[in-house]
């Protein structure tokens, strides 16, 4: 009989969009793949689909539903690894699955940026540290994707058998690449962009934390100085339509592009001179990581999941969070292309050292196979 192991995140789009190499690679080894998330939408590599009702607010009745769903599935299938993602993911698995882990199974968990954090509003700390602190209990194998969540868990002592830090979900290096000015001038004439504008690209679900009102205020602040300047900004969310008033009343809506979701990232990217990242709390950015995988400089807020990637005078700039250095940093980078291209340059090499999807791949196997008493466990280290 195979080996099963079940994937739980609050959507499934979570597994589409982060996750689907690590399904593939469990299937390609043999084992019987399920995933338990909200949603209908179909993912590759799964044998058994479940929808059940997760919400992300741990206030939400439905989670009630989630939780008797969840319990009932572990108990039924008795799987080897349950792996969770996302808070809520986090909570209902993990409590879920206290009887099944007494006969052998294994809950690992990935924290994708923990909710407190060095700065975080105090609210976050009083809800969120208590339950991730007693949830390490019933964890096997905690997850971290940054170095000051994995110093916290290991400093704070959260009881969890192991605790891991890898290096986030990993980039295709072979997908997001650069290309030439050649190729770049003729995918711009495609999206209809002049070779001379000077283009800044963000793409992130538009909410409180990601910020982007930010960066319309910095764009309004060069609109006179470069007048060649656009923002594209890619995504939906509750703060879109804000975003929407605020450019038109700032005198930005013809050079700022809302352009909802999409699925060109890559391409976006390619037409693209600046990435931007405003957002306030992050683990550790995919959107970033890709720009940087295709040789873009990164402008970006200060904070714990930017700090592992984007270097000062590097691969671009951390900032403080206000309109007037981020349009600061952008003018510098308009004006001075070698610089440009050099931070773009040492941004890929950041990610091929340490972010590619395959080096991520063969971190995340010697987890499961630690987890899975396959390999010997080592001590953990604060690095």
């Amino acid at each position: 009989m195979n080996r099963k192991i079940l994937f739980v995140a609050t959507v499934d789009t979570h597994f589409s969009s982060f996750h689907l190499p690590y399904l593939q690679w469990f299937k390609q080894q043999g084992w019987d793949v399920h995933v338990a998330a909200a949603g209908d939408n179909s993912l590759p590599y799964v044998d058994e689909k479940y929808s059940i009702p997760i919400e992300r607010s741990p206030f939400n009745w439905k989670n009630i539903d989630a939780y008797k769903s969840l319990k009932s599935i572990i108990e039924k299938n008795q799987y080897s690894i349950i792996h969770c993602h996302t808070p809520m993911g986090g909570v209902l698995s993990r409590l879920a699955a206290r009887k099944t882990r007494k006969y052998g199974t294994k809950v690992v968990y990935t924290a994708h940026g923990f909710h407190f954090f060095k700065g975080a509003p105090l609210i976050n700390w009083i809800l969120y540290y208590p339950i991730e602190k007693v949830l390490a209990r019933y964890t096997d194998c905690l997850i971290t994707i940054n170095e000051e969540d994995f110093i916290r868990a290991v400093k704070k002592r959260f009881k969890s058998k192991m605790i891991e830090h890898v290096h986030g979900v990993g980039v295709n290096t072979d997908f997001y690449i650069p290309i030439n000015k050649f190729y770049k001038a003729k995918l711009r004439e495609k999206y209809h962009y002049c070779n001379d504008t000077f283009i800044v690209f963000y793409a992130a679900e538009f909410n409180k934390n990601k910020n982007q009102k930010v960066l319309i205020e910095s764009l309004a602040l060069i609109k006179n100085v470069l007048p060649n300047a656009r923002l594209l900004l890619a995504g939906t969310g509750p703060m879109f339509n804000d975003c929407v008033d605020l450019a038109k009343e700032l005198g930005v809506d013809e050079v700022v592009d809302f352009l909802g979701y999409r699925n060109d990232i890559q391409a976006l990217l390619n037409i693209s001179d600046v990435a931007v990242a405003s957002s306030l709390r992050e683990g550790l950015p995919v959107n970033i990581m890709e720009a940087m995988a295709c040789g873009l400089p990164v402008v970006a807020v200060d904070n714990r999941g930017h700090r592992e990637l984007v270097f000062n005078d590097k691969s671009g700039w951390l900032t403080k969070g206000n309109a007037e250095e981020i349009s600061e940093k952008l003018m510098i980078l308009a004006q001075d292309k070698l610089l440009s291209t050099r931070l773009g340059k040492n941004g890929r090499e950041i990610i091929l050292e340490k972010y590619s999807l395959e080096k991520i791949l063969e971190e995340k196997k010697k987890v499961y196979r630690r987890v899975m008493g396959e390999e010997k466990d080592r001590k953990w280290e604060v690095r």
